[in-house]
């Protein structure tokens, strides 16, 4: 836009200067061959340097196109092909059929265009550098948020595994202490039972005993349930991966969420381990596929290895233990053996596993 009316201006003054010859046809025809010159240069930007040159070359072949010299050079400073004028500098021979006046408007517009169009190059320069600074400022910020959202994600981890550290030494610590003590006081409730001769104190020590073995269930849950929510289901994959990778190359997927049970947890773990067991004793091939991953409704388990592999004969006791594992938590799961490999899947029911975990 800055180009359009700097160039509508310089256009004025060329009009000017062409209204003063005395031709009545002729300045009127020049006028409008040099604006659709104009525009052509201004549209066409491969033709650009041809047009200002043709252009230049008809300065100096008629006197009258000198007028419009101050566009010409515009237009020439806007393509940095300045040179493309030096053909019209041949029309300076005849100049002296211009008008004294005509020549003036023709000076102060060549100076007008090149200040104009230096001061327009220098804004638009102006506006790159800005423009160019401004995408590096939003690229820096978007890796740096980037890199705040790893620290995030990385330092929730740590809290993570600090949390579940905490929930193993605390199940351990119930077990050791807590645990012994009942199981001592257990035992001495049943001594005193053997030994009591008295029948009035024989149903308060029963309700003891009671009282104590219902405390050691719950304290045995409890230490369960929090070993059970101590276990990084990904990680314990992870580990069973690394003692497979020397032989096989291993592709890990786990898109499961962050509140698994953890009876499901401990069902997977086992089955992964027992699977990439038998891959290795049996399996010929030499890449594993494990997926693990949590749909709206169930959650899903395949272990698959690309050795060739017939049919099961017989059920083994590590094939026996998955399938205990599988129906312990209200699973199914198929083994599927075939000339391209064989495959672990398993597939457990949400709603088979609520309110089986605290």
């Amino acid at each position: 836009m800055n180009r359009l009316l700097d160039k509508l201006a310089i256009l004025m003054l060329c009009m000017v200067a062409f209204g003063m010859d005395t031709q009545e046809t002729f300045p009127v025809a020049a006028v409008l061959l040099c604006v659709a010159v104009s525009a052509l240069i201004q549209m066409q930007t491969k033709a650009a340097p041809w047009l200002i040159a043709g252009s230049a070359l008809l300065c100096g072949a008629e006197p009258l196109f000198l007028c419009a010299l101050p566009l010409l050079v515009y237009d020439a400073m806007q393509e940095r092909k300045w040179w493309l004028i030096l053909p019209s500098l041949i029309g300076s021979i005849h100049i002296g059929r211009l008008l004294p006046m005509q020549i003036l408007l023709t000076a102060a517009g060549t100076v007008t265009a090149i200040v104009l169009c230096r001061r327009v190059t220098a804004l638009e320069d102006a506006v790159g550098r800005i423009t160019a600074m401004r995408d590096t400022a939003t690229e820096q910020n978007l890796n740096l948020s980037a890199q705040n959202l790893r620290l995030a994600e990385a330092q929730d981890n740590e809290i993570h595994l600090a949390t579940l550290r905490e929930r193993n030494r605390i199940a351990r610590e119930i077990h050791d202490n807590v645990g012994h003590l009942l199981t001592r006081s257990l035992l001495q409730s049943g001594a005193l039972l053997v030994v009591n001769k008295d029948e009035q104190l024989a149903e308060p020590l029963m309700e003891l005993r009671a009282t104590l073995d219902n405390a050691m269930t719950s304290i045995r849950k409890s230490v369960h349930d929090l070993h059970d929510d101590s276990i990084d289901l990904r990680k314990v994959i992870a580990e069973s991966v690394r003692t497979a990778e020397g032989r096989f190359h291993v592709q890990f997927t786990y898109d499961m969420g962050d509140t698994v049970p953890g009876k499901i947890r401990l069902c997977m773990a086992g089955i992964v381990k027992e699977s990439l067991s038998n891959v290795m004793k049996h399996s010929n091939g030499d890449t594993v596929r494990i997926i693990l991953r949590e749909h709206p409704g169930f959650y899903q388990l395949m272990v698959e290895d690309n050795g060739c592999c017939g049919r099961i004969q017989n059920t083994g006791i590590g094939l026996q233990n998955m399938e205990d594992r599988a129906r312990a938590v209200g699973g199914i799961i198929r083994f599927t053996p075939s000339d391209k490999g064989f495959s672990v899947f398993m597939s457990i029911n949400k709603s088979q596993t609520i309110g089986e975990d605290i």
